[in-house]
């Protein structure tokens, strides 16, 4: 996973940036430095929590979750409701 891990998260990155500027009319730095500096981004590195099986949809619904509620787990995708 070593080798592969730089392009697995500039590819979510790329993804998640896009949809946050989107749908927040943010410029792309903003996005960015706001995705990385959350818990959401935080979760997508830990190799132990294997996150990469999610889609970019996925996260961003962390993502967005994690920036109403103060947490990503409240997410759909999390939940186990």
């Amino acid at each position: 996973m070593d080798n592969l891990k730089p392009y697995i998260l500039s590819y979510y990155d790329a993804e998640i940036v896009n949809k946050i500027s989107n749908k927040y009319g943010m410029e792309n730095m903003e996005a960015l430095r706001r995705f990385w500096n959350s818990e959401t981004y935080s979760m997508l590195t830990d190799d132990s929590l294997e996150m990469w099986d999610f889609s970019p949809i996925g996260i961003f619904d962390m993502w967005e979750n994690e920036q109403i509620t103060g947490t990503p787990q409240t997410s759909l995708y999390l939940r186990r409701d």
